[in-house]
């Protein structure tokens, strides 16, 4: 079986994480093709099963320009030769709208379509035209598969898709895992001291996340806390330099990015958010089942993710002081921090463990087959 996956990009975030789980846990039985709207962006693919057949097309048409019936036309001829077409985001939405209009007049195969969230020119609202653009690019879509309730609601609403075709399956990880602390030296350039503490994210570093705030917040907390930002992305110069600007740069580490969070992320005491706009956040799960408190804005659904008693510590989106305030109070309180932690983990391995994810995904692409299960 061959199936073509279409990316807005298919750097290191968190739905290229969770897509190659996928692959890794359907196996060698079936080959991938992968494509990104943004060309040589393939950061996630490190973390790829070796055994797996996985190609980079560089031949298959741009994701990116006019959506023009020629561009969309060359787009869904691209699509013939494979048994399953995934989409992943807006950078791919030309690609479900050239499915769309030729499936029929080309025999193409199944489309399922992933929306995993907005970057920061949608953040603070849905553009209209977008939204319509979707309405008629789903038309022919098997399955459109969402994270979030947020999501969820936005589908059936904004983008008037029936229920059938929306699929709430919310992200899973290996919670089993996240059990053992790591070595304090398993992050490159930095080595946790004895007695230090760690504030830590997990992020791509772009202007969506908005890493400065996480910074901004962090920087009134005491000597022996460090704040470390495992990611990569655009961002990093503005990280230090907002760091350099708040006096704190020795104090903020930016070690990169991490291809298995589950060796890094025990070396957290306590995990932050920053964001604009969330969805589902798969880091928010990483770090429950790695019993840490989460510091984070109610951005999606993060303030349903974490467990009740770590609810009073999500705060008001886009505010900084409460943000600071919050990283403050955990700082200060180690019960606290050992309280919040083992809530967390007891619900994430009740609720989000990466079983009940596979099972829906292979599911869900199975049925857009016409078939019981994908394997």
């Amino acid at each position: 079986m061959r199936i073509l996956h279409l990316h807005s990009s298919f750097a290191a975030g968190g739905k290229e994480l969770r897509a190659v789980r996928l692959m890794n846990l359907f196996g060698p039985r079936i080959a991938h093709a992968v494509v990104s709207a943004q060309p040589g962006a393939h950061g996630a693919a490190i973390v790829l099963d070796p055994a797996l057949d996985v190609t980079f097309p560089e031949d298959f048409p741009g994701l990116q320009g006019r959506p023009a019936p020629a561009r969309l036309w060359r787009i869904a001829k691209a699509m013939a030769d494979f048994d399953l077409v995934l989409t992943y985001n807006w950078g791919a939405m030309d690609a479900v709208m050239a499915h769309g209009l030729f499936s029929g007049l080309l025999g193409l195969p199944p489309l399922v379509h992933h929306e995993d969230g907005f970057n920061e020119d949608e953040a603070a609202g849905l553009k209209p035209a977008r939204n319509r653009y979707r309405r008629i690019a789903l038309r022919r879509a098997s399955a459109l598969v969402v994270p979030s309730r947020r999501l969820e609601a936005i589908a059936l609403s904004a983008w008037r898709q029936p229920r059938w075709r929306v699929r709430l399956i919310t992200n899973g990880i290996d919670c089993d895992a996240y059990l053992d602390r790591p070595r304090p030296d398993v992050l490159p350039g930095i080595v946790k001291q004895p007695g230090e503490r760690w504030v830590g994210t997990l992020a791509g570093l772009r202007p969506v996340k908005n890493l400065p705030r996480l910074v901004r917040a962090f920087a009134p907390l005491p000597e022996p806390w460090r704040l470390v930002i495992l990611g990569e992305g655009p961002d990093r110069a503005a990280i230090e330099a907002e760091a350099a600007r708040c006096g704190v740069s020795g104090r903020v580490h930016l070690p990169g990015f991490v291809a298995d969070p589950s060796h890094a992320v025990g070396l957290f005491d306590v995990f932050a958010l920053s964001s604009e706009s969330e969805q589902f956040p798969i880091s928010v799960v990483e770090a429950m089942a790695a019993a840490l408190p989460v510091a984070s804005p109610a951005v999606g659904d993060v303030a349903d993710m974490v467990s009740v008693e770590n609810r009073a510590l999500v705060t008001p989106p886009g505010d900084d002081a409460a943000l600071a305030s919050t990283l403050l109070r955990l700082a200060g309180d180690e019960r606290l921090r050992a309280r919040l932690g083992a809530a967390n983990r007891a619900l994430a391995r009740d609720r989000y463990d990466e079983a009940a994810m596979l099972s829906a995904y292979n599911r869900t692409y199975g049925e857009a087959l016409g078939r019981e299960r994908l394997i």
